[in-house]
């Protein structure tokens, strides 16, 4: 690498890397009436990304691509920490917070095709606990150029009704892999909710789809095009790489999450196991569902004490009722989760889903 892009590249990531951790903290913690406290706590990470910036040199044509990626992911950073500021000033309602939010997946997106040949950002891509893994870091390494892995979008990047999915670099043919369906928020797309879940994929040996409902949100009441979509899309994803047969997941946050119910609790359903997180959910799913496909099926519920859409009740509701019918519920309640996604959780669902797996 050019002398002068290595200075550049070694004096922006760290700045930019730490802004990326302190959006996805205040996307983990955000509550509506502590915006500006969680501001408070991570701080002002935008300023030493801004003075990087500043002395940003010039680059041989050549490493346009990598000086374009750090810009645009820097360009949402400093973007979405703009917008919070200003939320949180003048008291603005939640939809301004999630609109402002969206800048960090857009940043991932951005930085992700330089993960191969940068140690940092590589590292970035990994559950935290697991970023001095030497092993991991060396397989990843050593995992050959394909153009079946890595992450891949079916149709334009979040169109309605397509898929955006990521098959870990290492894939291996002859191993069985698990495969995580996760849905997106009612306002949210498969593109941007790719990266709730791509660190703990490439991490722990997962493929992982992303899908974007057909309509405006999942099909939650009305005609149902979603559930044959995403019938197709799982045998779609079977056909090309090895899936075990006993860990197909779908979870989901918020819409995502109670259309893991209405629909994975269809007699017909190819996943074995669901996890919905921060979900409505009414007592008439549970009694209405197919007793055959209720007994003994894994049901992995998350919900937030401080949950100000789906009260905590619904959630509590959920596991006695789906306890009641049979389910093999697990349930978890955290007391500083609003109505925003866990993705600390992620690793524990994996978990879970070897442990349960048929």
């Amino acid at each position: 690498m050019d002398e002068r892009a290595a200075e550049d590249v070694v004096a922006i990531l760290p700045p930019l890397l730490a802004a990326l951790e302190a959006l996805g903290f205040v996307a983990r913690y955000l509550h509506p009436p502590d915006l500006s406290r969680v501001l408070e706590a991570v701080g002002e990470p935008e300023r030493p990304l801004l003075e990087a910036l500043k002395a940003l040199g010039e680059w041989p044509d050549e490493l346009g691509a990598l000086r374009g990626a750090l810009a645009m992911a820097s360009a949402q950073a400093l973007a979405a920490f703009e917008a919070l500021r200003a939320a949180a000033q003048a008291d603005g309602e939640i939809g301004q917070v999630y609109r402002a939010l969206r800048g960090l997946p857009r940043a991932q997106e951005a930085l992700y095709p330089f993960a191969a040949d940068i140690g940092p950002v590589s590292r970035f891509f990994l559950e935290p606990a697991m970023r001095a893994d030497a092993a991991l870091q060396a397989r990843l390494a050593a995992a050959p150029a394909r153009d079946d892995t890595g992450v891949m979008h079916v149709g334009e990047p979040g169109e309605r009704g397509g898929v955006s999915l990521y098959v870990p670099e290492y894939y291996d043919p002859d191993q069985a892999w698990p495969l995580v369906v996760a849905l997106h928020g009612g306002s949210g797309n498969g593109r941007a909710f790719l990266w709730s879940w791509l660190r703990d994929a490439r991490s722990h040996g997962a493929i992982l789809a992303s899908p974007t409902a057909v309509g405006n949100t999942w099909a939650l009441q009305g005609p149902d095009p979603d559930t044959p979509n995403l019938a197709r899309m799982v045998e779609a994803v079977r056909s090309r790489w090895t899936i075990d047969p006993r860990r197909i997941l779908m979870t989901g946050m918020s819409d995502g999450g109670t259309f893991s119910y209405v629909s994975g609790l269809e007699p017909g359903s190819p996943f074995t196991h669901l996890a919905p997180v921060s979900a409505a959910f009414h007592p008439m799913l549970a009694q209405m569902a197919d007793p055959g496909r209720l007994a003994g099926l894994p049901i992995h519920i998350a919900h937030g004490a401080l949950d100000w859409m789906f009260p905590i009740e619904m959630a509590r509701g959920a596991s006695a009722a789906l306890t009641a019918a049979g389910a093999a519920v697990t349930y978890v309640e955290l007391p500083d989760l609003s109505h925003t996604y866990p993705r600390e959780l992620n690793p524990q669902i994996l978990d879970w889903l070897a442990r349960t797996a048929a």
